[in-house]
């Protein structure tokens, strides 16, 4: 429809609702007794049947030979075949323009934002990275800070894990002493009950326990309205009701020995292991559960605030509140929660002079990873340096490593099979697996499926946790010379999808290889019986439940934990450096642990570094071929077994060889000893059994 159709159709309904507005007026001035709510009622008639006009007049289109064609809208009451063709064209155009725009907005990978391009450079940089062989120099350093900050709203509250554990465990003072928990082990003479009597009767068949649980009960919820009550925000208890009883109408004819008589209820029927069973006093994992519920636990919390609050404003009682207060619970949360002027302790006597460096050598055609890990403490007055080098060679099977830094604690295990520094040929083990796990399963295969597994796993996640940063201010990244710098965030969401995917791929690739050799894994081979039971279970989980797994962990756990990690990448999208920052701390500890690692992956900074040598000294090519690990473990083990022999040999000597070293008198009393212990010993089992 044309802009002039439409205008004189306008025109149109513009008179009609004229004179019928024209009209009404006239009526109503003819007759003036008209009230004024028939006014407001005709005139909101008129603008209701108005709109209605309007917009009947707007969808009633009527042919008109010269008006122009619309760009966007096709024209159907027009012949005009050349108007059609542009309108055609205008609104095809139109179309997929839209379509465009609607795929910039969804089509990541046609028009990728900044990060799914930042995830893209990322990801090339890393295939790139651990295809190629390259050389690593590394150091982390730690340092600690309050896990709340004191300028936070939340200083001075606790962890909602916390506030449960000390509620529960809360125990007003002047309650019970601690001695009242110590259970009564002597035990009564059944011979002496008098079940004539209905006191003596009620003792025998009930547990003191039960009474004592009542009391003690009885004095927790005075004492919490006590200190209730003292704070001014008391409840009428309900306790002191529902265990207020007079003695007197309970008489004792109520209960007269011939109803408990010792026939009908011995002491064997009710006795306190089956109460224990239940939760009592020494029942040991169900006790006290009885009282757990919301309005004791609310009751309980209200007590040991306002416990506290007294405890601020009378310094004197704070270590009595928290002796009495939460026990030996509260003094174990008070223990591993550190102060902040224990962690500026730790950070100015400890942190400060603590790095841990490694170097490190990859070869991906070799399966080879060869590092030296160091662990250095230098101060003004005292030095130490712990230096330990490891090698994998998946290809071979094996690992080999410097046992320097652990040979004291393997004497400490084993002294006499550990040989002295003098003694070893070389300072390097290696250790092989047995051919029994490699012949199932080849390391090789396995290093390969994990390695494919965490690209892919980070391949899958949202581009949302790749961000591309800038590094202009970056000092580290001048000092390596990137040009770019793209940011990942690992939280325990992250993390454990990263595990999940990762499990589901390893499971995924060693399948295949096992499909793929099927005269090695025959049916009911067990790598493939566990390859199957673990796929049945993969199929029940999501990856992003795991992630949920871990969340809830870190909810309700004493530990907060997440990762930062920073690439720092060239304009060809090579990887240059790495900085990973780690925060593990909780409410419980008090404190937030942050190791900040920087990763070199220069040649430079390789060979300069201190710990280059010692590699090359432990597994270059001029190094010393390692002592055999295996062939050491086997020597001690027939050693071992020829020990056993021997022994076992000397129990099947017969009497008359042992004649001419003891007499008679010594073997009888050697020989006779050792069968009163053996019976001995018999007898104790016998007892422990009863």
């Amino acid at each position: 429809m044309s802009s002039n159709h439409v205008n004189n159709r306008n025109r149109q309904c513009y008179s009609e609702v004229t004179s019928n507005y024209l009209s009404n007026i006239n009526n109503k001035n003819n007759n003036g007794h008209v009230s004024q709510i028939s006014k407001l009622t005709s005139i909101a008639l008129l603008v209701g049947s108005a709109s209605l006009v309007l917009t009947g007049c707007q969808s009633n289109p009527t042919a008109s030979a010269d008006v122009t064609a619309s760009s966007t809208l096709m024209d159907f009451s027009t012949a005009n075949p050349a108007q059609s063709q542009r309108q055609g064209r205008a609104f095809t155009a139109s179309q997929e323009a839209q379509a465009e725009r609607y795929a910039q907005l969804f089509d990541q990978e046609k028009y990728p934002n900044t990060e799914h391009q930042a995830k893209a450079h990322l990801l090339a940089a890393i295939r790139q990275h651990l295809a190629t062989e390259h050389v690593a120099v590394a150091q982390a350093n730690y340092q600690a800070v309050p896990f709340i900050d004191a300028d936070s709203i939340d200083a001075g509250s606790s962890s909602l894990l916390r506030t449960i554990i000390e509620t529960y465990a809360y125990q007003p003072e002047g309650m019970y002493d601690s001695s009242d928990d110590e259970p009564d082990n002597s035990e009564p003479d059944n011979d002496d009950h008098n079940y004539d009597g209905t006191e003596d009767a009620l003792e025998s068949d009930y547990p003191s326990d039960y009474i004592d649980e009542e009391q003690k009960a009885e004095q927790e919820e005075k004492a919490i309205a006590a200190i209730l009550a003292e704070a001014g925000e008391n409840e009428p208890a309900s306790a002191d009701e529902e265990y207020d009883y007079d003695a007197e109408d309970h008489d004792s004819d109520d209960y007269a020995s011939d109803a408990y008589s010792a026939d009908d209820y011995s002491t064997d029927d009710y006795s306190t292991d089956d109460y224990d069973e239940y939760g009592g006093e020494t029942g040991g994992m169900l006790s006290g559960m009885s009282r757990l519920n919301p309005k004791t636990m609310a009751a309980k919390y209200e007590a040991m605030q306002m416990a506290k609050q007294q405890a601020k404003t009378e310094p004197t009682n704070s270590e009595e509140l928290s002796r009495s207060s939460t026990g030996l619970i509260g003094n174990i949360l008070t223990m591993f929660s550190r102060t902040p002027e224990q962690i500026a302790a730790s950070n100015a006597y400890q942190y400060q002079h603590l790095t841990f460096n490694s170097v490190s050598q990859y070869n991906p055609k070799q399966r080879q990873l060869q590092s030296v890990y160091s662990y250095d403490y230098a101060t003004p007055t005292i030095s130490s340096s712990i230096q330990i080098p490891v090698a994998f060679d998946f290809n071979n099977s094996s690992v080999t490593l410097d046992p320097s830094a652990i040979m004291p604690i393997v004497a400490l295990a084993n002294p006499e099979n550990t040989p002295l520094p003098s003694q070893m040929a070389s300072h390097t083990v290696s250790f092989g697996l047995p051919e029994s796990i490699t012949a199932q399963l080849p390391p090789a295969v396995l290093y390969d499926a994990v390695l494919n597994a965490i690209q892919s796993s980070m391949a899958e996640l949202a581009p949302e946790h790749f961000s591309a940063v800038d590094i202009s201010g970056d000092a580290f990244a001048k000092e390596v010379g990137a040009t770019r710098a793209v940011k990942v965030y690992f939280g325990s969401q992250q993390s454990g999808e990263m595990i999940g995917k990762t499990l589901k791929y390893v499971t995924k690739s060693l399948q295949e290889y096992v499909d793929a050799n099927p005269d090695k894994y025959p049916d009911g081979a067990m790598l493939k019986a566990a390859l199957a039971k673990v796929q049945l279970y993969n199929k029940g989980y999501q990856s992003a439940d795991v992630g949920s797994l871990l969340q809830l962990i870190e909810a309700i756990g004493p530990i907060s934990f997440n990762q930062i990690n920073y690439y720092y990448l060239d304009g060809s999208d090579r990887l240059l450096a790495k900085q990973q920052r780690v925060n593990i701390g909780g409410d419980l500890l008090g404190s937030t642990t942050t190791m900040l690692n920087q990763v070199r992956y220069d040649k430079a900074s390789f060979k300069r570094h201190a710990l280059t040598p010692l590699l090359a000294e432990s597994f270059g090519s001029n190094a010393v071929a390692p002592i055999d690990g295996n062939a050491w473990i086997a020597a001690q083990r027939q050693k071992k077994d020829r020990l056993q022999t021997a022994r076992y040999a000397r129990y099947d000597y017969e009497d008359g060889s042992l004649e001419t070293d003891y007499s008679s008198d010594e073997y009888d009393n050697r020989y006779g000893a050792e069968s009163i212990d053996e019976s001995r010993i018999g007898d104790a089992k016998d007892d422990n059994e009863k």
